[in-house]
């Protein structure tokens, strides 16, 4: 690959990707009815979608560090339980996102300013039209379809254009 390099002292400058982490917030009701805790952008890219509390991971930071850490600043939620569910690499955009399981230690949570609203959601009531990334879509898909048998298997998945495609189709 070609790659920046300094003339004077050849410093090799790598162009890596981006990880994104994330969480798949669970909240138990006093009706003993799973939920999924969802934000509604109030930032770029995708405003005004819903998506799982999720953000770049900063240096000096493990990867459920930064999930429990985006969590909090997206939704002010305590969560705790925090086990790898997804790994999705998005090579065209060059980054790599990563979902955890998590539990909510409580029902609280508040908007933020990266976060206009944020709700429960039962299984049946997720916004699927309204996802902000076809990241978010393919992890609530598989955790939904997951929760009933209680298998959640660790996978890796690529995600491509098509995907993005396929998934608005798919909420038509």
């Amino acid at each position: 690959r070609l790659r920046y390099i300094c003339n004077d002292c050849n410093f090799v400058h790598y162009q890596n990707p981006n990880v994104v982490v994330g969480t798949i917030p669970l909240y138990v009701d006093e009706q003993g009815e799973v939920k999924i805790l969802l934000c509604r952008r109030n930032i770029e890219p995708r405003h005004g979608f819903w998506t799982l509390p999720a953000g770049f991971l900063e240096n000096d930071e493990t990867s459920s560090e930064g999930a429990q850490r985006e969590t909090i600043e997206e939704s002010c939620a305590n969560i705790d339980n925090l086990a790898i569910y997804r790994v999705f690499n998005v090579a065209h955009a060059n980054q790599i996102h990563m979902f955890f399981r998590d539990d909510m230690m409580d029902g609280s949570f508040s908007t933020t300013s990266e976060s206009s609203d944020v709700r429960l959601f039962g299984f049946d009531d997720i916004p699927w039209s309204e996802l902000a990334f076809p990241t978010v879509h393919k992890a609530l898909v598989d955790f939904v379809a997951d929760h009933s048998g209680g298998d959640f298997a660790i996978e890796m998945i690529d995600i491509d254009h098509g995907y993005w495609k396929a998934m608005i189709e798919s909420v038509k």
